[in-house]
């Protein structure tokens, strides 16, 4: 109770005496608290949620997605795509300017030119920068005389890649693609993550690390919605309360606007056991929720890994293993309902490739005795301890699955291992059985797919189960090769079937996108990409 009661303090004294200019002049300011340090503000490096929601409030790219995942103009106001598929001709507004700031001459920020995005580009390429979104340009063209960027002239920018990608558009949403001015950059040095310069509804005004940061509004940002120039707020203010329980505190007393999905410590205080609001919170608070491209799941090593011994080489002891638990009851009674059973497959629900009338795994557990005693194990006799490393936050989950799998035989360990620690071992295929999650970095069940295609082992891939079919990869390159979505997404389920009839993979649950939001806080929508968009969002006092 003492520790908790000086978090508190020190949460309030936080929020208090480091309220900035904007908030004391009683404009409107949207206020919601990370958790987890943000460690840099450069597009460059938003490889996590923390970072990623921080910079799209300063930043712009060619494309943005909308609430329903389609693909909108942004900076290029439209486009088009050869035939081949290979380029991509982007025409650029030209009323985007870039935020003030002294790394300009006369502290103005200029106008963006299709070189922007040449330079901003390349330096995602770069090695010396070693940023993780360089992998987003795996495809583009390496030879050539204009090479992989081209801008003939201010307003035209163009992209060419090897080969066809048809997800390659909406890749271009990514934070990671925002554009910079090379001034700033050169300017600042080392000292850019902190000292950003970008484009977007917002501006940097100050940051004391690990305590708060502020953005305000960029009076000139170039895009309007009924007349009326974007965005509504005043300002945006970040805290750093690791304490989620504090921060709780907090939300409740309607200091702080938005709370972004539950910890189990307050998960029954909010919600009842069907994942609604709790009925004294009603006319409170909001809750926003919808379904997540977000894929909880357990990993078996399949294929060879040097130094790993294969503690399941069995498919019908893997098959078994998804027949055995009730994912149902799992959601209901270890979620409140927050999520749907992951009977389908890989792909997640949100996407358009989703089939909801495809159920590969249910809870059977005579059909997983059946298989047990197919593979030479009748009741689990004589098959050996098989080991599931997980982090301690799904440790009641995995212990969820421990006892259901007893029930038919199947001798579960648990093994619980620091974050780092599983996120190391998985990328470096030294896990033979794991839990895992897959957060979609773009709206295509490509992304999901590109885990089992073959040429995409880790370390140098996301295959962490070194699943391997020759069926299954023809298919992949297939669905690359073609424009048609319609006849793409029946290649992907193609691919599921395959790949869930082999069973490299558990599928827990497909996430929802859980939203606390105030009474006074109006237009904040929701995605399944649980990306914070604030431009469109009104405060009222």
């Amino acid at each position: 109770m003492k520790k908790t009661l000086l978090i508190y303090i020190v949460l309030s004294l936080i929020l208090y005496s480091c309220s900035s200019p904007v908030a004391e002049q009683g404009k409107t300011v949207f206020r919601y608290n990370e958790a987890a340090n943000i460690s840099t503000l450069d597009p460059a490096f938003a490889r996590d949620q923390t970072i990623i929601w921080a910079v799209n409030q300063l930043y712009n790219g060619l494309v943005q997605l909308n609430d329903r995942m389609e693909t909108m103009p942004c900076i290029a106001g439209r486009w088009e795509i050869s035939n081949s598929g290979l380029d991509y001709v982007f025409h650029l507004r030209n009323d985007v300017y870039f935020h003030n700031s002294s790394a300009f001459l006369d502290g103005k920020g200029r106008k963006v030119v299709a070189g922007d995005f040449v330079y901003s580009f390349n330096r995602i390429m770069d090695p010396k920068i070693a940023s993780p979104g360089a992998w987003l340009f795996n495809n583009v063209r390496k030879q050539g005389p204009q090479g992989a960027f081209e801008a003939p002239d201010d307003s035209t920018f163009i992209i060419h890649l090897e080969q066809p990608f048809p997800p390659f558009l909406r890749l271009l949403s990514m934070q990671y693609c925002s554009v910079l001015p090379h001034e700033a950059v050169g300017y600042f040095g080392s000292e850019f993550r902190r000292n950003p310069v970008g484009t977007g509804p917002f501006m940097f005004k100050m940051w004391k690390e690990g305590v708060k940061l502020v953005f305000v509004k960029n009076q000139a940002y170039f895009e309007f919605e009924n007349n009326l120039r974007l965005p509504f707020l005043d300002a945006v203010a970040i805290t750093f309360v690791p304490d989620k329980q504090s921060a709780f505190l907090e939300f409740i007393k309607g200091k702080i606007d938005l709370m972004s999905g539950i910890d189990p410590t307050y998960k029954d205080e909010l919600l009842t056991r069907e994942g609604k609001l709790q009925p004294k919170f009603a006319s409170k608070i909001d809750l926003i929720t919808q379904p997540y491209l977000n894929t909880e799941y357990l990993g078996f090593m399949v294929g060879t890994s040097q130094g790993v011994k294969l503690t399941v080489p069995s498919r019908e002891i893997r098959q078994a293993v998804n027949y055995a638990f009730d994912r149902k009851k799992m959601i209901r009674y270890l979620r409140n309902n927050i999520g749907i059973p992951g009977c389908q497959g890989i792909t997640p629900k949100g996407l358009p490739s989703f089939d909801s009338t495809h159920l590969f795994y249910d809870y059977n557990p005579e059909k997983a005795r059946q298989l047990l005693k197919i593979a030479g194990y009748p009741d689990g006799r004589g098959l050996p301890v098989i080991t599931l490393t997980s982090t301690s936050d799904y440790l009641d989950i995995c212990k969820y699955i421990q006892h259901q799998v007893s029930a038919i035989g199947i001798d579960l360990k648990i093994e619980v291992s620091p974050p780092a620690a599983v996120k190391e071992m998985k990328a470096e295929a030294k896990l033979p059985f794991f839990r895992a999650s897959w957060i979609a970095d773009y709206p295509d069940a490509e992304n999901y797919l590109s885990m089992f295609y073959s040429r995409n082992f880790c370390p140098k891939g996301p295959n962490y189960t070194h699943f391997s079919n020759p069926d299954f990869d023809l298919l992949y390159e297939k669905s690359m090769a073609t424009v048609n979505d319609s006849l793409r997404y029946s290649y992907y389920r193609e691919m599921e079937e395959i790949m869930m009839a082999e069973a490299p993979v558990v599928i827990l649950y497909y996430d929802q996108v859980l939203r606390f939001v105030q009474k006074n806080v109006q237009g904040l929508g929701s995605n399944p990409m649980n990306l914070l968009t604030l431009k469109r969002v009104r405060k009222t006092m």
